[in-house]
């Protein structure tokens, strides 16, 4: 312990062997004190200095040992949401500056106490009373290879941060870090490097667990502590989404596996809807229980998440031997392997270690590809897992998958370089599947290769693409091709939605991140989006391999072939072509251009890129009106109608629908001549529930007969 200063530093913490008091939530407390839900809780920081060090000040004098700054969404991605990413530096530092102040305001607070003759408390002279680490969160975006943000992008995100924290040098920087919440091990691990290449303060880590002890990724207690060791973390923890129950069994797993001080910062309990609000239930004094169970299950600092408030904290204190805030006399007992964990008063020996078209119109497009939130633009290079300097995900790549030609008939055709005609059908509003099992069959009669269901388009509630691809093919014998989009799902519901349709018998895959979605007759609907096209492609081709994404088997692996979407007229040639090398290194095995109405487009793509290195089946869509046209050209992004096609439909629907018709067929069927030398098939909407429309394309083409 330092001479100069009674109270220990953070390192001192982490060697002393002690148990050690943190501190409770700050976003729940600004809550009480009347801050709105909708305004950005780290730039009070800088509107409200005083309300943060009063929040600062009550957990010092709850017997909190350690503050975390009021900056867990202070990175430039989150701070984006409300135009301050400019101002990342400026509100890490006074986030910093506020909590160091808080603490030597307490410590003058307690020095006054004892000259009226109060019981004392260390920290005279100002000195401070309790040690400020600077809390960082995740950037609320998913990163390689999830989603489309580069592992170096989010290494300068948590730097620019980083830099605000400890601006403030030793008198009003922060004397530590706090990593928590995380759930992707990938983005934590470039929190750390972000801090080490800066500092070398101590970097405390906690991950968030969902029911059953794993991330949202589906990493264990056991997988975590491994990686967080490997990175030389100072001490790892858990903190978060599940109350103190859940939390409490992590501590004992990780007691049992590493040397390294653990952390422990339960919600209080679950929330529930109490009227309007999220309430969080758990008292005082049930988080007090927990806290000193923890404690003698192996944590050495404990703490509150979400819910929690001083008063949690005073009765935490309470709990594992703290009296008004000072420390233990004694420090904890060691914990045998086989102990159930140490009591307080006797010293535990720990060793410290350094080292995130409506049906009326058809689908249009390949719906929604690639629309979807983007985070914070797109890396300069993807490395995937364990190149370039990125983390190996849990438990490494499994053993690679089926050859192509063994998992459908389709992966065969495209194996053995065969020509493929594809032919889309929306899926019912209803339950009832009659109409759809009817198309079907023409198909299959005509001789179509593969029948495509699209995921629900333009925000209208229809049949599941997956549900209604597993009826077509188990009721027609016909191939199915189900899109299945990342809009309206988390990874884990992705995960459980492909196992079980493996288990269904879909074998084809069309992977897309799917549209913001209009409101439609839905004005309450919101749309999520977790992860993009690009992880999810990953996240298929791990599950082939045999492995989910934290690392655990998945045995037989399943059998998907995976497509994904190419947008060939995008605006930004330079992003789409990152994007769509970034999902054939994923595992892309196939593309599906959007419709083609302009071939030199499509042409040019395939001339700038000789060697792609997946088949490219072209999308292929009859025009039905001039009414059709202009929407898909005004309205459909990544559609490209050129005026010449334009001007042709107008023409024809002068002479009436049937010639409009007509003409729609003749530009579809010049458009397959076109392209069909340079592609290796095509895929064809039928507009309108017009299946017959469909079908002639293909047979005026050569490439299908019309059902007997």
């Amino acid at each position: 312990m330092s001479g100069s200063n009674p109270f220990p530093t953070v390192a001192e913490m982490l060697a002393d062997g002690r148990v050690h008091l943190m501190d409770g939530a700050m976003g729940t407390v600004l809550y009480d004190r009347g801050l709105f839900v909708n305004v950005c809780y780290d730039e009070v920081n800088r509107t409200d200095p005083e309300l943060v060090r009063e929040v600062h000040r009550a957990y010092v004098a709850a017997g909190a040992e350690l503050l975390e700054t009021n900056t867990f969404g202070a990175n430039p991605v989150k701070l984006s949401a409300f135009g301050l990413e400019g101002e990342t530096e400026a509100i890490n530092e006074a986030g910093a500056r506020l909590a160091r102040e808080a603490a030597r305001e307490a410590a003058q607070a307690a020095q006054a106490a004892q000259v009226d003759g109060s019981e004392g408390a260390e920290g005279a002279g100002g000195r401070p009373r309790a040690r400020v680490l600077g809390a960082m969160g995740p950037l609320g975006i998913r990163i390689e290879p999830w989603g489309p943000t580069g592992l170096d992008e989010a290494r300068a995100y948590f730097g620019r941060q980083v830099d605000g924290l400890l601006a403030g040098g030793e008198e009003a920087g922060v004397e530590g870090f706090l990593l928590e919440t995380f759930q992707d091990p990938a983005e934590l691990h470039e929190a750390v490097l972000a801090i080490r290449a800066r500092s070398d303060l101590p970097v405390l880590a906690q991950v968030t667990l969902a029911e059953g002890g794993r991330t949202a990724y589906g990493a264990d207690v056991e997988t975590v502590v491994r990686q967080l060791e490997a990175w030389g973390v100072d001490a790892v923890g858990f903190n978060c989404s599940v109350g103190p129950a859940e939390i409490l069994d992590a501590v004992e797993r990780a007691a049992a596996l590493t040397g390294l001080p653990l952390l422990a910062q339960p919600n209080a309990g679950f929330p529930r809807t109490v009227g309007d609000r999220k309430m969080y239930l758990a008292s005082p004094e049930y988080m007090a229980r927990y806290a000193r169970r923890m404690v003698e299950a192996g944590a050495r600092f404990v703490g509150g998440c979400c819910g929690t408030t001083p008063e949690h904290i005073r009765r935490m204190a309470e709990a594992i031997g703290r009296n008004d805030g000072v420390p233990a006399a004694a420090p904890a007992e060691p914990r045998a392997n086989d102990a159930a964990g140490p009591a307080i008063g006797r010293p535990r020996a720990v060793a410290s270690a350094r080292g995130t078209v409506d049906s009326e119109r058809g689908s249009a497009r390949i719906a929604g590809e690639d629309r979807g939130p983007e985070g914070a633009g797109d890396p300069g290079g993807r490395g995937g897992p364990g190149r370039d300097g990125g983390p190996e995900l849990a438990g490494g790549l499994g053993t690679p998958g089926l050859p192509l030609a063994e998992r459908s008939s389709l992966g065969a055709a495209l194996a053995a370089g065969s020509f493929v005609t594809l032919v889309e059908l929306v899926p019912p509003r209803g339950w009832q599947p009659a109409a759809l099992l009817e198309q079907g069959r023409a198909l299959a009669d005509a001789g179509v290769t593969v029948v495509t269901i699209p995921e629900a388009p333009r925000g209208l509630a229809r049949m599941g693409a997956l549900p209604a691809a597993t009826l077509l093919a188990r009721e027609t014998g016909v191939e199915v091709l189900a899109q299945y989009a990342c809009r309206d799902r988390n990874m884990i519901g992705m995960i459980s939605d492909l196992l079980g349709a493996a288990a269904s018998g879909v074998r084809n895959l069309l992977l897309v991140t799917g549209d913001l979605t209009p409101t439609g007759p839905y004005p309450d609907h919101t749309t999520i989006f977790d992860i993009d096209a690009i992880g999810l492609t990953h996240v298929v081709r791990r599950l082939n391999e045999g492995t989910d994404p934290g690392g655990h088997p998945v045995d037989p692996p399943t059998r998907f072939v995976i497509g994904v979407s190419l947008n060939q007229g995008a605006v930004d040639r330079a992003r789409e072509d990152r994007r769509f090398r970034f999902k054939v290194e994923a595992g892309a095995e196939f593309a599906v251009t959007q419709p083609v109405f302009d071939p030199e487009l499509l042409l040019d793509y395939l001339d700038r890129h000789p060697d792609h290195a997946v088949p490219v089946v072209a999308g292929i869509w009859p025009l039905v009106s001039l009414g059709n046209a202009e929407f898909l050209a005004n309205e459909v992004p990544g559609v490209v109608v050129p005026e010449r096609v334009l001007a042709r439909m107008r023409a024809a629907e002068v002479r009436g629908p049937e010639a409009a018709r007509e003409e729609g067929l003749r530009i579809a069927v010049e458009t397959v001549e076109a392209v069909r030398a340079r592609v290796r098939g095509v895929h064809v909407t039928a507009p309108r529930g017009r299946l017959d429309l469909a079908l002639e394309v293909l047979a005026r083409t050569g490439l299908g007969g019309r059902p007997e």
